[in-house]
Parts: structure tokens; sequence; C-alpha cells
């Protein structure tokens, strides 16, 4: 995957398919206020629309969601808004201020599935800490069947890139302001169809460093497709140069609903020839259902703490000696059958 230049911020050509989406999409957590919070607004043109959702990891433990869809039939770039949430471009993949208020809906994560509403509010600036690695698959076409699925219902084109968080975030009147946050962020464009893929886990693992060029950061996808082998696509930043990931090797522990991640061990092999070894801990998922041409979606959003290991660690095996520690995201998405069961089981 290669370091793609500025212009990629900014918004490409919107072609035919009427899934056409181009997305910007934030997380941030902070473990000194215990704050967060991950965001998205998508512009379909040809569905005249454009979304926004912005979820905030509460300091209770909980995730409060603002959402919104608007007209909109123009392609926008540095200025995106839809309802409650707007993103500021300042510097193409360098920097970014985001603003949310309103009031939310709080979801509950005790297990008690209550629901309640908080007035939530946000600004807050974005500074990358890596270049923006990714590729542009518009007009080129896909080598393999597991691309060619992919580009077809999740995107032609992606980036991601990691970075330093800094401004407020409020929470029924009380501010908490961020004090070390991190968070990867990324942008696709192209068809995206939330019931394409067969399952994804996405990561996001940002480890130390406080300086461009610095520290362990990661991004990237384990996708698959019907008929087709698991694509492996992402990215390792680390001593100030970045390698493409060949393969995401991922042993899950789950809850007692038998899909939902509670611990990670994720081994990452890269073209650089290391292999970097991780246990992810998630500290909180969010369940996020969508419904899109019959099918039923859903996609867990875990605030996890990540550990780097000196080694894998094996069922039953010796525990490896833990090296650092940072925070980020385990996301998977399931396609559900009819008895609310991942088609794909989670492994």
């Amino acid at each position: 995957m290669p370091v793609l230049d500025a212009h990629h911020d900014l918004q490409h050509p919107v072609e035919d398919d009427p899934a056409w989406s181009e997305s910007y999409y934030f997380n941030c957590y902070d473990p000194v206020s215990d704050a967060g919070f991950f965001t998205r607004i998508g512009v379909r043109p040809n569905e005249g629309t454009i979304d926004s959702h912005f979820a905030l990891w509460t300091p209770s433990g909980d995730v409060a969601h603002l959402r919104k869809v608007c007209e909109q039939t123009t392609m926008v770039d540095r200025h995106l808004e839809a309802g409650p949430v707007a993103y500021d471009m300042i510097e193409p993949l360098r920097a970014w201020r985001l603003t949310a208020s309103g009031d939310a809906l709080l979801q509950r994560l005790d297990g008690s599935g209550e629901v309640g509403t908080v007035a939530i509010a946000a600004d807050i600036r974005f500074d990358a800490l890596s270049p923006a690695i990714g590729a542009d698959g518009q007009g080129v076409a896909q080598r393999d069947a597991s691309a060619a699925a992919t580009s077809a219902t999740v995107g032609k084109g992606h980036l991601e890139q990691a970075g330093r968080w800094t401004g407020w975030v409020e929470v029924a009147g009380e501010r908490f302001e961020l004090g070390d946050a991190r968070g990867n962020r990324d942008k696709s464009w192209g068809p995206r169809q939330w019931g394409g893929p067969t399952m994804w886990r996405w990561w996001s693992i940002n480890i130390g460093g406080d300086a461009f060029g610095e520290g362990l950061h990661l991004g990237g996808i384990r996708i698959g497709s019907a008929g087709a082998p698991d694509l492996h696509r992402g990215w390792v930043w680390r001593d100030g140069a970045h390698a493409s990931v060949t393969e995401w090797r991922i042993r899950t522990e789950v809850a007692g609903d038998g899909f939902t991640q509670k611990v990670v061990h994720l081994d990452v092999l890269d073209k650089a020839g290391r292999e970097t070894n991780l246990r992810g801990d998630v500290l909180r998922v969010a369940p996020l259902p969508r419904s899109q041409g019959g099918k039923v979606t859903i996609v867990n959003e875990g605030l996890t703490r990540w550990t780097l290991l000196d080694g894998p660690s094996e069922p039953g095996g010796a525990a490896p000696a833990e090296l650092a520690t940072g925070y980020g995201i385990a996301e998977y998405l399931h396609q559900l059958d009819a008895d609310g069961r991942p088609i794909v089981p989670v492994t």
C-alpha cells in the first residue's frame, strides 16, 4: 500500500453506481479522561444524501449517539455537515477540526439494554502522526476475485492514517479536556453496500509516540466475500517508515453470545518481513445494527486496549512479555442469519 498525496483528501470522481459513497471516519480514545469517540460522515450523491454519526465513549462506560441524514446531491470535501455534526479540513492529510452538539441517544453497555438521552458536545482537532497510506482503485482492474468483490461493495479507494487529538468533549454539561488522545482516521470512496461482505475484522491501533514519525501505528482489515478467500489489507508505521500488511492472523475470545469480541490475539505479518504480536482487551462494545437490501448486518465497534508482546500468544502456552500498551478499535462486522447468528463463525 503506497503513501498517498494530499489530493486524496478531496472529493473523487463520482461514478454511476447508485450506492456510490465518499466517507470520512475518525476515532479517538483518551485514557486520561476515559473519553473518546468514533464518527463518520458519508456523502452519497447518487442517492441525494449526506449522513452523519458521532458516537461518544462516555467516562461512565456507555456510548452516546448523534445521527442525522440530510439532503445532499453534490459532492463536498473541505466542509462536511449533516445536522449536529460537522468536519472542517484545516490542511489536507494533516489536520481536521470536528464539532458536534445535541441531544444524543444514550446506549448503555452494561447489558441492561436500557436507552436514554443525554446532551453532548465536542470541539476537537486531529493532527496527523503518520502519512496517509492506502490505494486509489478508480480506473484500475482488480487482479483477484477477493479484491474485485470488495471494490464493488465496500469501496474502490481507501486511505488511513494515525493522529493525535486535542480539544474537549462534554457530557450532560460536564467538560472533559483530552489529555493524551490518539486515534486513526480513514477515508473511502466507491460503492458502499453494508450487506456486501460476508464479514470483516477491522483494526485501529496506536501505541506510543507523540510526534510525527514516532510510535507504533497499525490499521487495516481482513474481509470476507462469498466464494472468494479473505482479503488482507493494512499497514504498519514503525521506526519512521511504513510496510504493507500481508496477513492478519486472528484468534478471538468471545462473550457468552458466541460472537461478541472480548479478547483479540493478533499476529500481523508485513512486507518488511516483520511479525508484530498484539493482544487486544476489548473494554466496551457498541453494537451498531444496519439493514440494507433485506440483509441484517451488525457492526460491533470495540474500544480496545492493545498490548505489544514479544511473541505470539498460544492457547495454554506461556504468556509472552508485555512491551508497551496503547488503545484503538477492534471492529467486527457480521451478516446475520434468520436466527440472528453470524453466517461466518468468529475465529
